[in-house]
């Protein structure tokens, strides 16, 4: 069988895989945004303690390798009596490890606005969380989409981490069709080149948002990275 042919035939079962992965993509980035943002408004907003708290939070997620983490959540909790399933725990694995990054992203994307515009709002009636709902938040969002779309494209390729744990994502249904067919070769390019492909559309995608919602006088290649 040559090269060709062996891709054809593995086609079907890596794209199975790269659907997995696209899931556990998108539900990690989503656990990322849900826990990042609070986190990123008590760093900026919240008093000592709770700015302490998140902190040891921030610095655990961003030390520990996500694959120990992955390997704790599948193979330590259930010696405490608390079983995940595997594709679950790899989703709050990667999400949690996300959003200690995002975290940081939307913290410093929150501070480029300026205090003055929440001291305005404030100043206004409005209470402090609606001032950020309404006002700081929609710039600091489109200015934080730079170092998002970076850390989408980190996430989609840390989720290759899940098949340590099990789950059938791309790299594992490229594994399992290796282990049957014996050309590593042309599977693993072939893996590379969907993960590629993957993540091209999701930066150019993020891309194109930006521009369409970029805030007016602040260009798309300026410090926006400096967030991140």
């Amino acid at each position: 069988m040559n090269n060709l042919e062996l891709i054809k035939n593995a086609l079907p079962y890596l794209l199975e895989g790269t659907l997995v992965t696209i899931q556990l993509t998108f539900w990690s980035l989503l656990i990322g945004i849900v826990v990042g943002l609070p986190i990123a408004f008590a760093q900026v907003y919240g008093n000592k303690i709770l700015q302490g708290v998140v902190a040891v939070y921030e610095r655990l997620a961003r030390s520990i390798p996500l694959l120990v983490m992955l390997l704790l959540l599948n193979y330590g909790l259930p010696m405490l009596g608390l079983r995940i399933p595997i594709f679950r725990a790899a989703v709050i694995g990667i999400g949690l490890r996300s959003a200690a990054y995002q975290s940081q992203i939307y913290r410093g994307a929150i501070q480029s606005v300026g205090g003055s515009q929440m001291k305005a709002a404030r100043s206004l009636g409005m209470s402090k969380m609606k001032a950020f709902f309404y006002i700081i938040a929609p710039q600091a969002i489109r200015i934080a989409i730079p170092p998002v779309a970076n850390e989408s494209a980190i996430v989609l390729k840390d989720t290759s981490l899940a098949f340590t744990i099990g789950v059938v994502e791309l790299l594992r249904q490229g594994e399992y069709f290796i282990a049957t067919s014996n050309e590593p070769m042309a599977i693993y390019l072939t893996i590379a080149a969907i993960y590629f492909i993957l993540t091209t559309i999701v930066n150019g995608g993020l891309s194109l948002f930006e521009k369409k919602y970029q805030i007016p006088g602040i260009g798309i290649e300026g410090g926006h990275s400096d967030a991140y």
